[in-house]
């Protein structure tokens, strides 16, 4: 047999496998387990059937809508089995890790995607899943994109020095404040800003005196958490708030928490969209110096 015909039936070969696994793929049924998996998967395109979702997948829409199998980190067996699903990617902080034992028993095929929570990690997680639903080379270009904007950020000059102080409330009178060891610590040092409360680990309710004695320069919340408040003006009544610079000037910056802390596909352009609102309310541009 030629050379010629053994490449052309090797590549006929390639072809019919990738159709193969393509036509699987779109068959199966899917469940989604992590905001950042689901937008990855929007972000690739992917042709996979996803029938459910656990309940951090808010975005994009069309996924949000599907019927949701609880919450990431207390999940059920039950609940899963209840939408038939062939498979379940999940990212790797899901759990317990008993629903998936439970799942993997009764033959429901288990995919995680284990990667630290990092902002490093995000190009690393868009490849993985690119390689799981026959997207590489849309993950390659993605992951490529993605790091280069990361890149960008961490090139650009430093800012004044600026206490910010990150709440992560909903409702309530004290604020619920970001300490390190947070996705939120790590926003704030990647646009070039201090936490205010990271002497403290994890979120935690802060009051008066410590937002006096921590001093903030600028407060950043969520859309949702401010509107869950009562919007900006029963923000600035929190006890305390009026004793920081922050409150006496009222400096303050909303975000899309999901998008921002969510380590995913739309963080990069959340944290550099976070860059430009804090360097407009410092009256600097760090960033379009770069940018030119």
């Amino acid at each position: 047999m030629s050379a010629t015909r053994l490449i052309r039936r090797s590549l006929i070969a390639l072809l019919i496998g990738w159709l193969i696994t393509g036509a699987a793929l779109a068959n199966e049924r899917w469940v989604v387990l992590g905001g950042d998996i689901a937008e990855i998967l929007a972000a690739l395109d992917a042709d996979i059937n996803v029938i459910a979702r656990d309940d951090t997948v808010v975005y994009p829409p069309a996924m949000a809508e599907l019927p949701s199998v609880g919450y990431l980190r207390q999940l059920s067996a039950e609940s899963v089995l209840s939408v038939k699903p062939d498979q379940v990617l999940a990212a790797g902080h899901a759990g317990p890790k008993e629903v998936f034992e439970q799942l993997a028993a009764v033959g429901v095929s288990i995919e995680s995607i284990n990667a630290p929570p990092s902002l490093s990690a995000i190009g690393d997680k868009v490849r993985a899943i690119g390689q799981l639903t026959d997207r590489r080379e849309e993950g390659e270009t993605l992951a490529d994109a993605l790091n280069a904007k990361l890149a960008r950020l961490a090139n650009l000059p430093n800012l004044p020095t600026t206490r910010a102080m990150f709440i992560m409330q909903h409702s309530g009178l004290t604020p619920r404040a970001a300490g390190s060891d947070t996705a939120a610590h790590t926003a704030l040092e990647a646009v070039g800003l201090e936490n205010a409360f990271a002497a403290m680990q994890g979120y935690h309710s802060v009051g008066a005196e410590a937002l006096a004695r921590q001093a903030p320069d600028v407060v950043i919340v969520s859309e949702r958490g401010l509107a869950a408040m009562g919007g900006e003006t029963s923000l600035w009544q929190l006890p305390g708030m009026a004793l920081t610079p922050a409150g006496r000037h009222r400096q303050l910056i909303t975000i899309d928490d999901q998008a921002l802390l969510g380590f995913g596909p739309r963080t990069p352009d959340q944290l550099l969209t976070l860059r430009r609102d804090v360097e407009a309310l410092l009256g600097v541009s760090t960033t379009a110096q770069v940018s030119q």
